[in-house]
Formats: C-alpha cells, structure tokens, sequence
C-alpha cells in the first residue's frame, strides 16, 4: 500500500509541476503548491496511515481540489512587453514626429535604436469603434516609446494549450520562469514600432510589415516580427496592430449608412492604410525616405498587402510589394475575402447573438464579451471605399499600385490548418472537390493517395492514407496558386516579379506555413538549438533578397545565385531548401485546374 502510495504521490506532484509551467504559473503558485504537497504527505503519514481508506480517497479529492484552486489564483499575469530585452535600456534622442517628441531605445550592442507605442491614429474605443481611423491626437513632453502596445482584441488562446503547440508544432517552448506572463490585450492597440540603424540617416529605405494571423489574430511584438537584424542591413523596419475579427472586419448596414464614406467591413483595412499613411508623413524624422516605401506581409499579412495594392486610398503611399504565403489575386479567393452580403449577413447574426437592436446598443458590448462572438470575421470585402471592385478585376485594369512584386510560399502550407481532418482514399475527392469542383478527378490523378511526409507528421495527425496528397492539393488551391496569379497579372503588365518556393526542413517549423519568417527577418538566434549553419547560410541570403529589393527593387546582388524573373510558360521560382536555386513550382501542372475551376466563379 505504500508503494502504491508513493507512485501516486509522486505522480501527482510531477503533474502539477508540468501544469503549472505548461500554464506558466507565478511563483508564488509553485511554492503553495510544493507545501501542499510536503503538507498532504505529512497528513498522511502522521495522521491518516491508519484511516480508512474512504477518508484517504477523500484526502486525496480535497488535494486535487486544492491544487486547482491554487493553479487558477496564480495563473499568469498581464504584462507589457519592452522594446528590447536590455535591462535599462540607453534612451535614443528626440524625435519629432506631427503629434509630438518621442524617444525610443538601443538594443544590446547599441547597432539599433527601437521605438514601440507610437500611437498611429485614436484609440478606435467608444463611439469610434467601426469607424474609420482618426488622425492621432498630439501630446506634451517626450513620449517614451520604450514598450510595445497592447495586441488587438482577440481570442486568447488556452495557455497550457498554447504551450503543447510550442512543443510539438513550433518546437520552441523552454522550461522558464520569465516568461510566466500574459501580453496586454485592449481595442486601444494602433501603434506602430520602429527598428532603424542607430545614429544620423537620411534616406533609408523603408520596410513596413503587417502581420498575420487570419485577420482575427496576432500580435507585433511577436519575436519573429523583430526587426532588428535587417536594421542592421541598413533599412527601417515598421509593423504595428490593427483592428482585429469583429472589431476589424464587422459589417452592417447602419454603419454604411452613419459613414461619410459609405464604407463597412473593413475596418482592419483602414487601419493599415492609416498606419501606412503616418509612415509616409513621419518617416523622414527617423530617417527614413518616404518614397521608398516596400509593404511586406505574411499569411494574412499577405492578404493585407494585396487589399492595398488594389485600394484606391493608397495610392502614392509605397513602391514595391513582398508577399508571403497568401493573396486574393483569385476571381474568387479561398479565404481572407467574402461578399459584401455574406459580410452584412454575419453582421446580423452577431446583433441577434448579442440581443442588440442597433449599432449604438452594440458598441454598448463590452470588448471581453465581444471578442468571444461564435461568428468568425476573417475576411475583407468590396465595400466601395477601400476595396472598389473584386481584386482581380483592379488587375485586369492594370490599376495596382505596386511597383514590383516579391513574393512566394511553402513546401507544407496546408498541413497543419488540416491536421485534424481525416482523408483516405474513400474520401479523398469528396474532401478536395470543394476547391476544384468538376475538376477534381483530374486534380487526384495528379496526387494519387499518398499518406502526409513523415517529418510533417504530428502526434493529433488524423492522417490516413490520401492525408498527404490531400495536403498538397489545399496547399496549391489555399496558397500558392494566389502567388501564381499575382505573378501573372504583373508578367502581362510588365512589372518585375520575381517568386520563391520555401522548402527548408529544420528543427523548428519546417516548412510549414510561417516557417520561413524566422529566415528572412534574421531571428534564428532567438532559438537556439532548431536550427543549424545550413539554416544560418540560408537566412543570410534569403535576408540579402529581401533587403536588396527593399532597397533597389530587384532581390539581386553581388555573391548571390541570380533569381530569375517569373515566366508564367515555365513557372520558375526561386528554391530556398537545402539548396538556393531556380527551380519549378511542384504545383504548377495543378494551376490549369484551377484557373478552370475558377473561371466558373466569375
């Protein structure tokens, strides 16, 4: 019996400890919980040995009892996120922007000086939540712009959860008591930050980055935005946040009609037209050139950086365009774009969810019962003010803004977004036709069932025997056919594009969906041990690109192997894997489906 005993005890205490770090507990938690422990083995070896075994198991239930009180009251606390990970930092000098003077910090080695917080447009709270972006309101004094700003409202994601995806997905989690916190999360969150090369500067080029995370989420204070390593290539790097999910992409017949612009929808949009129009207008104090601004994005970041290259409200605001892993160069894009009726529909549904009978009893909703709306808003619109006309349309008009064009995508994209969907061979065609329709016979002709690449395979893969294929097919349909268009429509305008195929396995993400940021921004260091020289070698040429055609409009340079511009007749792209070199789209031979398919959309 003490045996037994013993097993459990221990079992239980090697429980609680990893719940209490999986769920990054204070301190203080853990030390209540090591004396509950030392306690309840106390109890029973000086008072309940003998009991009987009816008051042990309850003993045992209050434990647990306890234990859970215990993880709940110290759970991790809300905390802001410094601008650098110096302990008192060395304060830049001033910076005169329109609001006002603002100062930042220096990151370790004094190479770069960083400004987070610098409030782009008013806080979009009260009256001013689903309106259109305000000029931001002026200040006194010197504004520390030392710590980044709260992330846009957003479903927090279950924190032991979130810990298990680092551990087998991200492969990043590491036993730490520093990062037992939570980041501050508020509908005030438009600031935007800045990396630029320390000292005097005078015509940098510009980068301006926004994130993704399917427009309901993320944040850009995450480490794979910093933009510290290309600072010290010799550009300014910019992101910030924007309105998210219902707060960003809500659409309603009132607000239309309340707006001088008749615009709804697309709030999210706006944000980044705004912060994209402050970067123009202020840049230049940091010294940064305001007419040679590059928009860059990832994922819905991507997504983002199209809506802008089409919108009427940008025009003039930047030169050049780099995509990553999404667009909405479709006639009917698979996701980040809907209807401006399915648009106002799922308004409907949210004002019946939240019982409001109009939009002034809506913005009555406080922010934290909102943000759980059971209604996904992860797509823009044609609304008429920042969108005009489908996207592909703008493009057939040669009335896009950018420049030249940068852009590409990943080896496994569609992986993990399927990775609980079971697909064999019995219903492999039902599971692809919804993206090719009477063309998916000859699409899994193409991609006979194939199980998913052991390497990609994760322990809650539902994957069977046609999982791999599959994977492959929504990885082409979700992703890179949307690189394919877009590189097609500038081809036939004549613009220079140039695409990449991202095929680097690693100990990291792979090459899953995001797996190259960590490559192409220089954050490799921030963790350690997933990746090797090869995947140093690698992030520094693909950050030579990247800064090259930031700087000059085209990704070539000295030392680097020449990177071809895209020919739709071969579907050349640059490979970045094992090796750097042009090579073919694998997914080319599945394009001609789907232009087929998606010309019955139109």
């Amino acid at each position: 019996m003490k045996i037994l005993f013993a097993i459990v005890f221990i079992l239980t205490a090697l429980l609680d400890a990893a719940v209490l770090e999986l769920g990054k507990n204070v301190i203080p938690g853990w030390i209540a919980s090591v004396i509950l422990l030392i306690g309840f083995l106390l109890l029973h070896r000086e008072v309940l040995s003998e009991r009987s075994i009816w008051l042990k198991l309850l003993s045992w239930l209050c434990l647990f009892v306890v234990l859970a009180v215990v993880f709940k009251l110290s759970g991790p606390p809300v905390r802001s996120i410094p601008a650098v990970s110096v302990k008192d930092p060395v304060q830049t000098g001033v910076v005169t922007v329109e609001q006002g003077d603002l100062s930042g910090v220096l990151n370790e080695d004094g190479s770069v000086e960083v400004y987070a917080g610098i409030p782009y447009a008013k806080p979009p709270v009260g009256d001013l939540r689903w309106k259109e972006p305000q000029e931001p309101e002026h200040w006194e004094g010197v504004r520390r712009c030392d710590t980044f700003a709260p992330m846009s409202m957003q479903q927090r994601t279950n924190t032991i959860f979130g810990s298990l995806t680092d551990i087998f997905v991200y492969h990043t989690f590491r036993v730490s008591l520093k990062d037992n916190f939570l980041e501050p999360m508020s509908e005030d969150s438009l600031y935007l930050n800045i990396w630029k090369p320390s000292g005097e500067l005078k015509n940098a080029p510009v980068l301006f980055f926004i994130h993704g995370g399917s427009l309901t989420g993320g944040q850009p204070s995450y480490s794979e935005y910093n933009g510290e390593s290309l600072a010290k290539r010799g550009i300014i790097v910019v992101n910030f946040g924007y309105r998210l999910n219902v707060f960003g992409y809500y659409a309603d017949d009132e607000l239309a009609k309340e707006s001088p612009n008749g615009t709804t929808g697309n709030y999210g949009l706006l944000d980044q037209i705004q912060a994209l129009k402050w970067g123009k207008e202020n840049i230049a104090a940091f010294g940064g050139d305001p007419d040679n601004i590059t928009i860059a994005g990832e994922s819905a970041g991507a997504s983002s950086v199209n809506a802008i290259c089409v919108s009427p409200l940008s025009e003039g605001l930047f030169r050049r365009a780099i995509a990553e892993s999404s667009g909405i160069t479709a006639i009917r894009p698979y996701h980040t774009f809907r209807t401006l009726e399915a648009a106002l529909d799922m308004g409907k549904k949210i004002r019946e969810e939240f019982g409001a009978q109009s939009i002034s009893d809506l913005r009555s909703v406080d922010a934290e019962k909102l943000v759980n709306t059971r209604y996904t808003n992860s797509a823009m619109t044609v609304d008429g003010y920042a969108i005009t006309e489908q996207p592909y349309l703008t493009y057939e008009r040669g009335a896009n803004h950018e420049e030249a064009l940068l852009n590409g995508f990943n080896t496994h994209e569609a992986d993990l977004f399927m990775l609980f969907n079971q697909v064999s061979t019995e219903n492999y065609e039902k599971t692809v036709s919804g993206v090719l329709g009477d063309w998916t016979k000859d699409a899994v002709a193409l991609y006979p069932a194939q199980e998913v690449d052991p390497k990609y395979h994760y322990i809650v893969e539902r994957g069977t025997d046609a999982k791999g294929s599959a994977n492959k097919i929504y990885t082409a349909a979700w992703f890179s056919y949307s690189h394919y268009t877009w590189s097609r429509y500038l081809q036939f305008q004549e613009r220079p594009v140039w695409e990449y195929y991202f095929s680097k396995d690693n100990g990291g993400l792979g090459s899953n969906h995001a797996g190259e940021m960590p490559y192409c921004f220089g954050n490799l260091f921030r963790h350690a041990g997933l990746y090797d020289k090869t995947d140093e070698a690698l992030s520094d040429q693909m950050m030579e690109y990247w800064v090259n055609f930031i700087k000059t409009g085209d990704p070539n340079g000295e030392g680097l192997p020449e990177w071809e511009k895209f020919r739709s007749n071969d579907a050349n792209v640059m490979g970045f894997g094992e090796n750097t070199g042009m090579t073919t789209d694998p997914y080319a031979d599945l394009y001609p489906l789907l232009d087929q398919y998606q010309q019955t959309q139109n």
